[in-house]
This record gives C-alpha cells, sequence and structure tokens, in this order.
C-alpha cells in the first residue's frame, strides 16, 4: 500500500476569501482534518475554514499542553511540547502509513513561525509531506494599515514581542521597516523598545487583521489597550522612492 501524504495546508491570515485556490481545493476533498488548538478553545485555524470541509471528514483536534502558563525558558516547556509533538507524529504517521491523506490546517503560513514546522521535521523523511504556501498575518496586517511597508531599498525586520528588551531595541534602531509578532503580555516590553529606538511615534498596532474583528490604531493612541494574541505592530520604512 502506498503511504498517504500530509499536507500542511496554510490558510492565509483569518479572511477564508484570502485562502489559495489549491488549499480550497484540498479543503473540498478532504478525508482526514487535523488541528491544532488551545485547550477549550475551538480553535482560529478550525474557524477559518467553519462550512467549508466535508461532512463526512474526520477532524483531529492538537491540543496543546502549555501555552503561556509557564515560560518558554522552563524545561518543563520544552518538554511538554516535544512530547505533545511527537504524539501528533505519531496519529499522523499511522494514518499516512494506512494509504490515507491528512490535512494539517495552519494559520497564516506553515513555514512561518507555524505549528507544523515541529511536525514537518518530524515526519519529512518518514512519509510524502507537503506544503502548501499562504498569505501572512503580517501582509494582512501592513495592508490594512493603507500604507506601503517598505521602498525601495528598505530592510525589513521581523521580530518576536518575546525577545528580550535590549535585543528588541537594537534590531529595531537598525532596520528600516519592522512587523512585531506575538504582542499579548510583552506590549510594554514592546512599547519600552520602541520608544528606546526613536520608533514608536511611528508603530500601528493591528488587531485580527483580515478578521471580522480587524482593528487598527496608531500605537501611541493604543495606551493601556491589552492586545489579543492575533495582533502585530507595524513599522514602515520610509526609502527610496521616484
Amino acid at each position: 500500500m502506498n503511504a498517504g501524504t500530509i499536507y500542511g495546508l496554510g490558510l492565509g491570515p483569518g479572511d477564508p476569501d484570502l485562502m489559495t485556490v489549491r488549499a480550497q481545493r484540498l479543503l473540498q476533498q478532504a478525508r482526514h482534518v487535523a488541528f491544532f488548538r488551545k485547550a477549550g478553545r475551538s480553535g482560529q485555524a478550525r474557524r477559518i475554514v467553519e462550512g467549508l470541509l466535508p461532512k463526512d471528514a474526520t477532524e483531529y483536534p492538537m491540543e496543546y499542553p502549555v501555552t503561556t502558563e509557564i515560560p518558554f525558558s522552563d524545561p518543563a516547556y520544552k518538554r511538554l511540547l516535544a512530547g505533545f509533538y511527537e504524539t501528533c507524529t505519531a496519529r499522523l504517521h499511522e494514518l499516512a502509513q494506512k494509504g490515507e491523506d491528512v490535512i494539517v490546517l495552519c494559520e497564516g503560513d506553515p513555514f512561518f513561525y507555524g505549528s507544523f514546522m515541529h511536525l514537518y521535521t518530524r515526519l519529512v523523511d518518514q512519509v510524502p509531506v507537503q506544503v502548501v504556501p499562504a498569505i501572512t498575518g503580517m501582509s494582512a496586517a501592513w495592508t490594512a494599515t493603507g500604507a506601503p511597508i517598505t521602498w525601495g531599498d528598505d530592510v525589513l525586520t521581523v521580530l518576536m514581542g518575546t525577545l528580550d528588551e535590549a535585543d528588541l531595541a537594537r534590531h529595531l534602531a537598525q532596520t528600516d521597516a519592522a512587523v512585531i509578532m506575538k504582542i499579548g503580555r510583552n506590549i510594554e516590553k514592546v512599547r519600552r523598545a520602541l520608544r528606546e529606538s526613536g520608533r514608536y511615534e511611528q508603530a500601528w498596532l493591528v488587531e485580527f487583521a483580515s478578521m471580522p474583528e480587524q482593528t487598527i490604531h496608531r500605537l501611541s493612541e493604543a495606551e493601556g489597550r491589552v492586545t489579543p494574541y492575533f495582533s502585530i505592530i507595524i513599522v514602515h520604512g520610509q526609502g527610496r522612492r521616484p
């Protein structure tokens, strides 16, 4: 029996209309669909495809054992997630070995800070794996601001809000344009780093880019705002132009 294929299916930033034609075609013929979610939640990737899956598709929720409850630096964090990914890999591998194709739903692009990458590295040498790229959340965020993110020779830097404050400030001071992700509880640290680098007044906060809940604010006008998981800070480049 030929092994089935595992598809890391990029769904884009949140609006189903921004999915690729290929992603929609694969969804329409899916028999097995896996997706990540936090315990007790429906999962954002699953929400994006609501009403798009065949009624007889079998679903496999993959619930994280931990998200932000303990620090990333805690050895228990890495141990728990490693065991989780191994369990998920074993289940997908079992299905593929039986000749079944499996769709793994991925928010944004599967190879851009996505959980699917941890499954990919464990599966790629064992069974066929295909990755379907997609529009990233940051692309939707800078588009929402109504201004280009880069001009001419601008250098764009993508930063994580989980970085040390000094590292954030250093990168922000050295780049022309920036995207800061994983804001959440890191928001005040990010604000300080933006002020230190002299970029605070240029920053925009975009929440739920491309989704019905989308909001757009200058960061300086959103003081005290509690940012959700799906929030991105944009600092536009101002480089060369005709």
